[in-house]
């Protein structure tokens, strides 16, 4: 794979693995790569609960009921 970038990112990127941040650049683009895999993999675990509540409706109990229910220990 080749990636195209402008001379301004070519630069940025060179300047990282000069600095010692990475051993070149195609192991500063994989920790790039590395990083949004991990923030999208995050996202997604607090997604599902969200996805999850919304599908499962409105609750016929108001907030009041369900919250003085949970404090007798009733579900």
């Amino acid at each position: 794979m080749n990636v195209s970038l402008p001379d301004q990112m070519k630069d940025w990127v060179e300047q990282q693995s000069d600095a010692g941040r990475c051993a070149n650049s195609s192991d500063y683009i994989r920790g790039l790569i590395r990083r949004d895999q991990s923030k999208a993999g995050k996202i997604a675990r607090m997604q599902a609960p969200v996805d999850e509540g919304l599908a499962s409706g409105v609750s016929p109990r108001s907030l009041e009921a369900r919250r003085l229910a949970g404090l007798s220990g009733r579900a």
